[in-house]
């Protein structure tokens, strides 16, 4: 075997290889990063924190978000919010969820940044709504979004806005996505720079573009119903 020489070529097969390795490389890389994080471990609450108005006048208060048979349950009462520590941008977020016993109100919150910041209780977001029968609905806490047929979905112009008193709801677009009462749903939020999807059980309950924010914090609402989750995850979609 003659020794290896810089000066002596590689043989066409072993060129071949190397070059079919490369481009092998370079075609998986990018799912490779698709790395899901699982924002709940089943365990416990690592990783968020609570922020519920009452438990600072009450600090005997329990806590409205618990771990439950390996499930996070918002229990409703006292309301307030879990808010991941970590700021994210351009994700998926997929979460399961149920009403456990009655249909109510909870919602899922994307860039999520100043506390408290309407009614003393929410923090500046783009809420996605996960009411009972009305779920894929945005509302506006202090940021905005563009949809299709605006004037339809939000009611007139005139009213629209993002702070107390102003037409801060834009209904989604569909009914009947939801599963009967104590059926799992998936919710899916794609957000990608300023554009946001939603998905309810496979279907497109709405898309926005333009939102007035690009990342923040996550957080789930404890808002007079008792809300089971077994899966938040998240994937990232920056490469």
């Amino acid at each position: 075997m003659q020794p290896f020489s810089k000066n002596r070529p590689f043989p066409l097969a072993t060129c071949l290889i190397l070059f079919l390795g490369i481009t092998c490389l370079s075609f998986v890389a990018p799912e490779s990063r698709k790395k899901v994080v699982h924002l709940f471990n089943g365990k416990d609450l690592k990783g968020w924190h609570v922020d519920v108005p009452d438990m600072d006048k009450n600090p005997a208060l329990n806590s409205p978000f618990i771990v439950r048979d390996s499930l996070l349950v918002s229990l409703g009462e006292p309301r307030g919010h879990l808010i991941t520590d970590k700021i994210y941008r351009n994700y998926r977020l997929e979460v399961e969820y149920r009403f456990s016993a009655v249909p109510g109100n909870c919602g899922v919150l994307i860039h999520a940044s100043k506390p408290r910041a309407l009614y003393g209780m929410f923090p500046q977001s783009l809420e996605v709504q996960m009411e009972y029968q009305d779920a894929g609905d945005f509302w506006c806490i202090l940021e905005d979004i563009t949809v299709p047929h605006m004037d339809k979905r939000r009611g007139p112009k005139e009213n629209w806005g993002t702070t107390e008193g102003k037409a801060r709801r834009i209904i989604n677009l569909t009914n009947g996505s939801e599963k009967p009462l104590g059926e799992w749903n998936t919710m899916a939020i794609e957000c990608q720079d300023r554009n946001v999807k939603v998905w309810v059980n496979g279907e497109l309950v709405n898309h926005g573009t333009n939102c007035t924010a690009d990342r923040g914090q996550i957080a789930l609402q404890a808002e007079g119903a008792e809300v089971e989750f077994r899966r938040v995850d998240l994937t990232n979609l920056s490469y």
